[in-house]
């Protein structure tokens, strides 16, 4: 006999999220490019010159970023991770690139980069050194923080290496001001309760005042097992987080690793789904040079897309756990619902869920319209709360599904409806 197990998560709908830092950016989550998970600390560019932490790797990423339709899809950071910097600072103790690496500089790889109409990001970190060993901005807050402005880069994502845990916080805050004290719009990543959790719970609120997202748990590895227990975590921390994200500031639970090597299609949809309905940002780590086409679809899919991007800015939450299944929902804008049935079995084929089943069903009362987008873009038409619809989900993937409230009058929509429907076939991407 199944068991369900619900999970009641209130807090998350009513209580509204901490004060934003006020710099104007990630009023929606952030959708870019991150080289790390895929591309790490390989600065050997006589061995490797395609895939070295250099300025040709970005460029090449820009260039693809516009031509393959990433930056039309919405992702518009092309961001660089550690290993980037010469091992010292210049005689004005500024932080500079590597000569060989980057023979042109930062300025010249951000000129690049905003000429096709995209933005740079790049990486620095609150301790003595960076986690690879680069220098660190202890000591030089403010004058790295020029720095970036005078390279004209749009985002920073600061790490937490090398730092005393009780001293994080000043040194977050200490950079969040110097960034603002340039005058220049730099989105500000931080990793600030990812080093605090171990020792104490972190302050979100102060957290949410400081930075525009922040990383709470692990390093993604290109693995299902990752990706479980980042769900795993968030889940079970969904009380103390979930009402710290809205406009303004995310918790960034790390990149996406579709197209590379380590999950299969259904995992990848997963993390897709999954990504989106915790208001994540969006920053892929892959080769865009060379990705499978099935990948590509999936993550330039304008549903799931749109469910990320969603104008309400409120982040999902798991509701309910119901015989290896999870379900995992988020409010939308225009009283919509976007929900997620993630199948955690392994083994065996595709698994059935009732869709009365999901707590949120309760909307549709007295009925409601709704699309699937994973794993097949399905309209399924006008449903109520009695409905007898069951979810059809492969091993570690994921249906998602939107739900849309609608009146008993429904002569008046329909028409509008199929009309939409129409419309929306003809930009489904959905696989």
């Amino acid at each position: 006999m199944c068991r369900a197990v619900f999970v009641v998560a209130l807090v998350a709908l009513i209580r509204p999220a901490a004060e934003a830092l006020d710099n104007g950016l990630a009023l929606k989550p952030t959708m870019g490019w991150l080289h790390w998970e895929r591309f790490m600390c390989n600065t050997d560019c006589d061995r490797d010159p395609d895939n070295c932490i250099s300025e040709r790797l970005y460029m090449q990423m820009a260039d693809v970023m516009v031509k393959e339709g990433w930056k039309e899809a919405g992702y518009e950071y092309v961001c660089i991770d550690d290993c980037w910097p010469s091992h010292q600072r210049d005689a004005q103790g500024r932080l500079q690139a590597d000569p060989k690496r980057f023979p042109g500089g930062i300025k010249k790889l951000a000129d690049y980069v905003h000429s096709k109409g995209l933005k740079l990001g790049i990486y620095a970190d609150v301790g003595k050194n960076t986690c690879a060993g680069y220098p660190g901005s202890l000591g030089y807050y403010e004058t790295d923080a020029q720095t970036f402005a005078d390279w004209d880069v749009d985002l920073l994502k600061f790490d937490g290496c090398f730092m005393d845990w009780k001293s994080l916080g000043d040194g977050y805050m200490s950079m969040s001001k110097a960034l603002n004290k340039t005058g220049r719009s730099i989105l500000y990543s931080c990793e600030w309760p990812l080093y605090e959790w171990p020792f104490q719970q972190p302050n979100y609120t102060a957290i949410r005042e400081t930075c525009n997202h922040w990383r709470n748990f692990d390093d993604v590895y290109d693995s299902w097992s990752s990706i479980k227990s980042i769900f795993d975590w968030t889940a079970s921390h969904q009380d103390i987080i979930v009402p710290s994200a809205g406009p303004g500031g995310w918790n960034d639970p790390d990149m996406l690793v579709i197209g590379n090597f380590g999950l299969s299609h259904d995992q990848q949809e997963s993390q897709m789904a999954l990504w989106a309905i915790m208001a994540a940002p969006l920053l892929m780590s892959n080769d865009l040079r060379d990705i499978c086409p099935r990948s590509k679809k999936l993550l330039q899919n304008r549903l799931i897309i749109a469910i990320s991007q969603d104008p309400l800015g409120k982040q999902g939450y798991r509701t309910a756990k119901v015989d290896s299944f999870e379900v995992w929902e988020r409010p939308l804008s225009k009283n919509q619902l976007a929900v997620a049935v993630l199948n955690r079995q392994e083994i065996g084929g595709p698994r059935g869920l009732a869709i009365r089943a999901v707590p949120g069903w309760k909307i549709c009362d007295p009925q409601c319209n709704v699309t699937q987008i994973l794993p097949q873009y399905k309209e399924m038409g006008v449903q109520t709360q009695q409905s007898k619809i069951v979810l059809s989900v492969n091993p570690s993937g994921t249906a998602l599904l939107t739900v849309t409230p609608v009146s008993k009058d429904f002569k008046g929509l329909s028409k509008l409806h199929r009309k939409n429907t129409s419309v929306k076939r003809k930009h489904n991407t959905s696989l």
